[in-house]
């Protein structure tokens, strides 16, 4: 019998569900974003070091791009998971400062947590950090340089800076050349601005060579081989017909049985097959194709007709290569065989089959105006080679990013550096508790030019006096010259990166730093165990009887 007065226990969540409030619950994300903020901080800048992560099949990745690091280890924490998103993000979005955005936001919190000791509320840290992040904005568009998007010069150093910090480093003039060859070659300009389809430049890789054998190739590698040993493996003045349709003979929709009672009935329907199939090569000859590209399968009677004429004929070419081959040939992909003329077809210089190592591609050279190009990267194993088109990725998207955005900035942490200078003196003009929340971010961004400094070898304290001295005589490019351990002028050292780069680094960090602050209860459900799932299973079963 229960007294009068008695509560019952109210149970609102389920049952082996953990709940983390307040201040616990805040420290406890913050803890696991720095953690993910240290791991990749020893791998910016030049002097950065590499990682090496081993997946579950034992396949080895060697980098440092804090992107492909975050992407490959199974972050388990929720807050950490966040720092992952804005390594991703600002990889699609404009392709480098991957690292320097985890690191930044990793700095934004650890100020945040000496505020909060300070028992200030993370609500006011919050406005203070999306007031200081504006701010930062607003002085890096006022200290960049605008340029003419064309300037190739500008381009090349851009690409060089990004490369500078990988494996690539030694080759870095050299690939940068073609990376912004590429980039212009499939650049459209529409009105007063560019645009570029990354996807237009197609990177293969390759180990056996040296890095130095890497090369552009001004058209399209297809890595397939010629289907027929009796075609030619070379064409110049190349035709080419671009088929998505299947050189075979289709089979139809529904079931179908033919009757054959008399053997020259046999002969006469396998004749039939073979004239459909003639007829189908014939078509291609009229129109004057001396290549063939088709998307699905070619009937082995087909390649023989194919070879007989003189036709060079590559199967199940994949989609993405189909559309990079309109666009590098100038030719038109075909649904229905009918339909192809003589000014569907692409043209190029050659197109001829060569050994690469073990496999044989096929190279389609010499296209008029390719709007669509290959980098062909080599490499002395595949770890190098991989790292490398990782490498060329970041170059091809900086490039892309300052000729749609013709801005640029310093690199060697200088715009960092002088962008938390000039917030200190903004910051003194606030009142109440948001200074401090200014004077944080602005410590925060110093962080990146000291990380690149402890990177090299060099005192952070020394340098963080030196550097705010430069800034404070207003030596605006003064950065951390790594290679040569001072602190000195980083645009007379051509370190030059997109202010698009930076942008995104400052609103993705942010953005990362104000999620996490803003917080205060986490909860989590039970994870189910095999034995559980398992019986759920038996449960949703049917029972017959």
């Amino acid at each position: 019998m229960s007294q009068v007065g008695q509560t019952q226990p109210v149970i609102v969540l389920k049952e082996g569900t953990t709940e983390t409030k307040g201040r616990e619950a805040l420290r406890n994300n913050i803890m696991a974003a720095k953690i993910i903020a240290e791991l990749v901080r020893t791998s910016l800048g030049p002097r950065g070091m590499d990682k090496m992560l081993v997946d579950t099949l034992g396949d080895v990745t060697i980098t440092n791009d804090g992107a492909v690091m975050l992407k490959q280890i199974e972050v388990q924490h929720p807050a950490a998971k966040m720092m992952v998103e804005i390594a991703k993000a600002t990889d699609s979005e404009v392709g480098d400062g991957t690292t320097t955005a985890v690191v930044l936001a990793g700095a934004l919190l650890t100020e945040a947590e000496k505020l909060l000791d300070k028992e200030i509320h993370p609500t006011l840290i919050v406005d203070g950090f999306r007031e200081a992040s504006e701010k930062a904005l607003e002085i890096l568009r006022e200290i960049a340089m605008k340029i003419k998007p064309e300037d190739r010069e500008w381009l090349y150093k851009v690409a060089r800076t990004s490369m500078r910090s990988k494996i690539v480093a030694q080759e870095s003039d050299q690939i940068a050349n073609l990376v912004v060859d590429a980039v212009l070659q499939v650049a459209e300009k529409v009105g007063e601005k560019y645009k570029v389809d990354v996807d237009m430049i197609k990177v293969d890789k390759k180990p056996g060579r040296s890095l130095t054998e890497t090369q552009l190739v001004r058209g399209i590698v297809i890595d397939k081989e010629v289907v027929h040993a009796g075609m030619p493996k070379r064409v110049e003045n190349a035709k080419i017909a671009l088929l998505n349709t299947p050189l075979e003979i289709e089979k139809t929709e529904y079931d179908a049985k033919i009757n054959i009672t008399d053997p020259t009935q046999m002969k006469a329907f396998l004749d039939e097959e073979a004239r459909m199939l003639r007829e189908m090569v014939e078509k291609i000859k009229s129109v004057g194709a001396n290549v063939v590209f088709c998307q699905k399968g070619i009937d082995d009677l087909a390649q023989h007709y194919l070879a007989k004429a003189g036709i060079l004929a590559v199967r199940r070419v994949k989609e993405s290569d189909m559309s990079r081959l309109a666009k590098a040939t100038g030719g038109r992909i075909i649904t229905k065989l009918e339909d192809l003329t003589p000014q569907d077809l692409g043209e190029a210089a050659l197109v001829e089959e060569r050994k690469i190592e073990e496999d044989k591609w096929v190279f389609v050279e010499g296209c008029k105006n390719p709007k669509a190009v290959t980098i062909l990267i080599r490499g002395g194993s595949q770890r190098v080679v991989d790292e490398a088109e990782r490498s060329v990725h970041d170059a091809i998207m900086v490039t892309k990013d300052v000729l749609e955005k013709p801005a640029i900035v310093a690199g060697g942490g200088a715009p960092e550096a002088e962008v938390a200078s000039k917030l200190r003196e903004w910051a003194r003009t606030l009142s109440g508790r948001e200074q401090l929340a200014a004077l944080a971010f602005a410590e925060a961004l110093e962080s990146i030019p000291l990380t690149l400094a402890q990177n090299a070898g060099m005192d952070p304290i020394d340098t963080q006096v030196e550097l705010r001295a430069q800034h404070g005589k207003g030596k605006t490019w003064y950065g951390v010259d790594v290679l040569e351990n001072k602190i000195d002028d980083m645009f007379n050292k051509e370190i030059i990166e997109p202010l698009a780069v930076k942008e995104q680094v400052i609103k993705a960090a942010t953005e990362a730093a104000i999620m996490i602050l803003r917080i205060d209860d986490v909860i989590a459900a039970k994870g189910v165990t095999k034995e559980e799932k398992g019986k759920k299973e038996e449960e949703k079963m049917p029972e017959f009887d």
